[in-house]
C-alpha cells in the first residue's frame, strides 16, 4: 500500500535485464543442467586413445543485485479449511515452540516473509505465515473483502491450528490485522513487532499529497476499477515502492495469484479501507479502538522496524516519534534506506531486529521436560 503516488504504466527499470529460467521455488538454479558425462573408454589394442579435451565443470550461476545470496529458508505451504474455505500458510521453525505470526498486506502475499522467516529460526520458536483470504494461494470466496472478513478468517485460521497466544509481526495492513486481534482478544499477543503499518486514522496533511491523491482517485466509481481491476496498478507497481530492484521471478509470485479483473477484487478492498478524514467509519472505529489498546498496554513488548523513507514509504521521522510518544512498551530499530515493502528492501536487518528482540524479552517456549 505505497504512500507515493504510482503511475499508471510502468516501463522497465533501468538496470532490469532479461534473466535465465529459475527453477519453481527458488535458489538461483538454472532450470536446464548439462547431462553427466559417463567414464572415457579406456585405451587398447585397436581403439583409439580420447583426446579429447574434458568438458569443463558447469560454473554455479552468478547472483545479481535482483538475486541477492540470501538463506532461502524451507517453507512447505500447508492449508487448513476455515469459514467454507481455505488459508494457505508457510511454516518453518520448532514445532512445539512458541508461534511467531507474519502478517502481510496489500497486494502481497506470505511471499513477502521469504528472506525474514530463516533469520528468526530459533530453538522454541514456530514461524508461521499465512496468505490473508483471498490473496495468495489462499481461497477467494464471494466476499466483499471488509476488515471484518480479513479478521474473522484470521481469527478462524488461529483457532484450527490451535493458537492460543502468538507473537505478531505484521507489515502494511497485516499490522493492523495485528493490533485489532491484540486489542480484540486480550491475553493472546505476547507480543508485536511492525514496520511501515497503519497507525491511527489520518485527516488533513497527515497524509502526504501525492498520496492523498492517490487514496482518492481509488475511492472514486469507476476510476478505481480501472485502476487496479484493469491496470492492476497496485501489483504491477510493486518495483516503484521498493528501494532495490525486485527479481522479475519474485514479481510473477505476486502477480500469479490475481490475472484477472474479478481476482484482484481484495486489493482493491483494501486500497478503499485507508482510514482518511473519518471514512470508512467502520475502519476508523477499529484504527482508534486498537490505538487505545496499543497506548495502555505496557506489558505487551512491542517493536518498531524503522526505515529511512524510501519509495512510498508511509512511517517517517514524524509517524516514528508519534510511536515513541503514544505506544506503550515500545522500541525502535532504526536502518538504513528502504520502500514501503520494506521486508523485500532489508530482510536480514528486519529479521536481525525481531530476532534480538525476541531474545531480550524472553519471547520463547522452553522446550518441554520429560
Amino acid at each position: 500500500m505505497p504512500g507515493g503516488r504510482l503511475p499508471l504504466d510502468h516501463p522497465r527499470r533501468p538496470g532490469r535485464g532479461q534473466r535465465r529460467p529459475r527453477a519453481p521455488g527458488g535458489g538461483g538454479r538454472p532450470l536446464h543442467r548439462p547431462l553427466p558425462r559417463g567414464p572415457a573408454r579406456p585405451a587398447g589394442p585397436g581403439r583409439r586413445r580420447d583426446h579429447r579435451r574434458p568438458r569443463p565443470e558447469p560454473r554455479p550461476p552468478t547472483r545479481t543485485r535482483t538475486t541477492p545470496a540470501r538463506k532461502r529458508c524451507d517453507t512447505p505451504m500447508p492449508t487448513v479449511p476455515v469459514l467454507g474455505t481455505t488459508i494457505h500458510y508457510r511454516e518453518s521453525g520448532d514445532p512445539d515452540g512458541l508461534p511467531f505470526v507474519f502478517l502481510h498486506g496489500n497486494p502481497t502475499s506470505s511471499h513477502l516473509w521469504r528472506n525474514v522467516l530463516p533469520g528468526v529460526v530459533a530453538p522454541g520458536r514456530r514461524l508461521l505465515a499465512p496468505d490473508l483470504i483471498g490473496m495468495g494461494e489462499s481461497g477467494k470466496p464471494g466476499l466483499s473483502y471488509s476488515f471484518d472478513d480479513h479478521a474473522r478468517h484470521l481469527d478462524a485460521w488461529f483457532d484450527a491450528l490451535g493458537l492460543a497466544e502468538a507473537v505478531l509481526v505484521g507489515h502494511d495492513w497485516g499490522g493492523a490485522l495485528a493490533f485489532d486481534r491484540a486489542a480484540r482478544l486480550p491475553g493472546t499477543a505476547r507480543g508485536l513487532a511492525f514496520t511501515e503499518t497503519i497507525l491511527k486514522p489520518l485527516a488533513g496533511d497527515e497524509f502526504p499529497s501525492a498520496g492523498r491523491e492517490l487514496f482518492t482517485l481509488l475511492r472514486t466509481p469507476g476510476v478505481g476499477e480501472s485502476m487496479i481491476l484493469e491496470q492492476s496498478l497496485f501489483v504491477e507497481g510493486l518495483p516503484d515502492t521498493l528501494a532495490t530492484p525486485l527479481d522479475p521471478a519474485d514479481l510473477d509470485v505476486y502477480r500469479r495469484p490475481c490475472p484477472t479483473p474479478d481476482s484482484r477484487r481484495p486489493i482493491l478492498a483494501w486500497t478503499r479501507m485507508m482510514p482518511l478524514d473519518g471514512e470508512p467509519a467502520d475502519v476508523v472505529a477499529r484504527v482508534e479502538r486498537y490505538g487505545a489498546w496499543l497506548a495502555a498496554s505496557p506489558e505487551v513488548p512491542k517493536l518498531l522496524a524503522a526505515f529511512d523513507p524510501g519509495p512510498g514509504a508511509m512511517t517517517g521521522p514524524g509517524a516514528v516519534a508519534w510511536c515513541e510518544e503514544n505506544i506503550a512498551g515500545l522500541e525502535v530499530s532504526r536502518h538504513g534506506p528502504a520502500g514501503h515493502h520494506s521486508p523485500e528492501d532489508r530482510p536480514e536487518e528486519l529479521a536481525a531486529a525481531i530476532d534480538a528482540w525476541a531474545r531480550r524479552h524472553a519471547l520463547v517456549r522452553p522446550p518441554v521436560s520429560g
